[in-house]
Order: structure tokens, then C-alpha cells, then sequence
């Protein structure tokens, strides 16, 4: 029997979501040894010496079930932004998340506004629940509010904003995302993505939490994979009204964060030393990066994030293969339609000057 008379129609048309390549697929591949990855905008300082110590005191604890309702973790959330922890769902990553909000809200036929590009994932979860993805080419690389709230029909369930923006790095501010949502009709939900806000330095940057602590029709995310460098461990976290909480529970899997993410989360929120390091990392990055790419004359996307959009000029492809053969990893542009680009993740001081310096001899720029 043939797979089409099988599978949902839903999925038969669905890319699958491709990650930026990884470390030990590269070495399989090329046999380098040591390889600097600027693919996937982790943290590359590392997690938190307090969550590490955490994980090991529970390591011999992992031939138990995970406590379900992550009971510690939501305390230690709810207690950090002032919430109950009945407006405070977590689950294995942001990803899993943005599948459980389309399950829980998105029917077939329903619309989910988002800009083009971002975030891959938010088409793919639409789509899986039969949804149908309405995209907005972004403005001088950032969301194009005005023209998003045209595109607001009877049959839109779901905006997501990505802010700040991946790949480009650019914010909403807050004067933009209060008008938008003042125009947003109650019907519609507005799922904020703030992976990346704890490395947004522009005053003008809204907080998420302000939506959510006035009852707002929103549903804030945020992850432990970037400032807190837990990536490995897949924990996110999402912020809302009592009632749209509730119905994320209602999808959620049984036991959906393991023992090990739990424990060492709860430790890396209580170091804010190595939140306050991570930021400065990033800080100091960017503006290197920034230094160096106006000296070899490349247009460049100024980044909220810690990441930065650059444009070489020329095929990524190209350049994404020559820094793999020698051993950096990048995101190549052509998966948003942008040729040319690349989205490069800001590394240690040490990993960002590596990257200019081989940049440099494959673009033939000199030094």
C-alpha cells in the first residue's frame, strides 16, 4: 500500500526541519579534528558551573521518571517574573512548544500570520495541524507590522513574532508591538518568541512579560538554549493567561523535560554571574564582528541577538563549504531565499577572530 493512502495529507507536502550541521557530523564528514561551530546560536561559553554540579549530583538518580509538572522549576519561574505558576507551562524546548500551541489551537483551514523569513518552524507546526502559513516578507530586515495587520482575516488563529528576529537579529519595539496588538482582534493570539531577549541591549525592546502580567491574548516564549547554554539538555518555557495555559497542558506529554534538564535549570537560573558573562560575551563579540566586517566592506544586518546576518557578496553556498574544510560552521542563507547571506553565531573572542581571519583568505581580502 501505497505511503499517500497512510499518512495524514497534512504532512505529504511538509520539508522536514533541518538544523544547522553539527559538530560530530562535520568530523564524520571532513575527519577535522577541532572545529568552531557558528551554525546554531548556542552559547559558546558553556553552561553555568552550577548547573553542571546539579547534573551530576542527579546523574545517579536517571532510572526514575522525571517529575511530570516540572513542580521545582515552575516555582523558580513563577518566582523570577512575579506569576503564579499556573501562567507557566515548560516542556522539551521552545520547538515542542510551538507544536503543542498549533495542536492546541490551530485547525485545519485556520491561518498563522508570520514574517518571511523567520523562525522555520513556525510554517512547519501550521502545517502539521492542517493550518494554512500567511507570510509577510520583512521590512529593511525586520517585521513589517502595518503590513501583517492587512493580512489579518477572519480565518487567522495565530501570529508569531519573532523578536528579536532569526535569522536578522532586528526587534519590534515597543511603540510598534503595542499599536499591533491594539489592533489585534481578541480572537487572535499573539505567540511572542523571545529566545533570543537576553541579549537585546535597545531600550525600545518591549518585554514580553508586560503583555502577559496584563492579561493579554499572548503566549511568551522563552529557552534555556541561548543565554543559559543548555541547548543540549532541549528546555523552553512558555508564559501566558491562566486559560490558555491550561490548554497547553491539555497536549503536553506525560513527561516531557528529563531529570537532568530540571535540575540543572533551576541551578543556571540562580547564576545570574554567568547570565551577566554570557551578554558581555555577546556584546563584545558583535562589535568586533562589526569592526571587522565594515573594514572588508560587507553589509551586515545590525543584530539584537547573538547572532549576526552577513552578506558576502557571492553564493554562501560556496563560502559555507570552504569554512568547512576549514573547520567552521555557519548557516548558509539560501534556506530564507537569501543567497548571498549567512547567519553566523557570535562565539568566544578567540572563535570570532578565527572566523575573520579564514573569511578573509577565502574572500581574498588580505589581512
Amino acid at each position: 500500500m501505497k505511503i499517500e493512502r497512510l499518512t495524514r495529507k497534512e504532512i505529504l507536502g511538509l520539508p522536514s526541519y533541518i538544523p544547522g550541521k553539527g559538530i560530530e557530523e562535520a568530523q564524520r564528514e571532513f575527519g577535522i579534528k577541532r572545529w568552531i561551530k557558528l551554525a546554531s546560536n548556542e552559547n559558546l561559553l558553556g553552561p553555568s558551573p552550577k548547573a553542571i554540579r546539579a547534573i551530576q549530583k542527579e546523574l545517579p538518580n536517571i532510572y526514575l521518571y522525571p517529575e511530570g509538572p516540572c513542580t521545582v522549576l515552575r516555582q523558580a519561574l513563577a518566582q523570577k517574573f512575579s506569576l503564579p505558576k499556573d501562567r507557566v507551562v515548560i516542556s522539551n524546548g521552545t520547538g515542542n512548544l510551538m507544536l503543542m500551541i498549533a495542536t492546541a489551537f490551530v485547525k485545519e483551514g485556520d491561518e498563522v500570520l508570520m514574517a518571511d523569513p523567520t523562525f522555520l518552524l513556525y510554517t512547519n507546526v501550521t502545517q502539521i495541524m492542517g493550518g494554512r502559513p500567511i507570510k509577510v516578507r520583512l521590512k529593511d530586515f525586520t517585521h513589517d507590522l502595518s503590513a501583517m495587520l492587512k493580512k489579518i482575516s477572519r480565518k487567522t488563529k495565530l501570529v508569531f513574532v519573532c523578536n528579536p528576529n532569526n535569522p536578522t537579529g532586528t526587534i519590534v519595539n515597543q511603540k510598534a508591538l503595542d499599536h499591533f496588538l491594539s489592533k489585534l482582534p481578541e480572537r487572535v493570539i499573539l505567540v511572542l518568541d523571545e529566545a533570543y531577549g537576553d541579549f537585546v541591549e535597545d531600550p525600545e525592546f518591549p518585554n514580553g512579560l508586560d503583555y502577559i502580567k496584563k492579561g493579554r491574548q499572548v503566549i511568551l516564549l522563552r529557552t534555556f538554549s541561548k543565554v543559559y547554554g543548555l541547548a543540549g539538555l532541549r528546555i523552553g518555557f512558555a508564559l501566558g493567561k491562566e486559560d490558555l495555559i491550561n490548554c497547553l497542558y491539555r497536549v503536553r506529554d506525560p513527561f516531557p523535560v528529563n531529570r537532568l534538564a530540571q535540575v540543572g535549570a533551576v541551578a543556571a537560573l540562580s547564576d545570574r554571574n554567568h547570565v551577566k558573562r554570557s551578554f558581555q560575551l555577546v556584546h563584545q563579540g558583535r562589535q568586533y564582528l562589526y569592526r571587522e566586517l565594515d573594514k572588508m566592506g560587507l553589509f551586515y544586518v545590525p543584530s539584537q541577538a547573538n547572532f549576526v546576518f552577513i552578506d558576502f557578496g557571492r553564493d554562501s553556498r560556496k563560502v559555507y563549504q570552504a569554512l568547512l574544510r576549514e573547520g567552521i560552521i555557519i548557516r548558509p542563507g539560501y534556506v530564507w531565499n537569501y543567497p548571498t547571506s549567512a547567519r553566523v553565531t557570535v562565539g568566544r573572542m578567540e572563535d570570532n577572530q578565527e572566523f575573520i581571519k579564514v573569511l578573509k583568505k577565502i574572500l581574498k581580502l588580505g589581512h
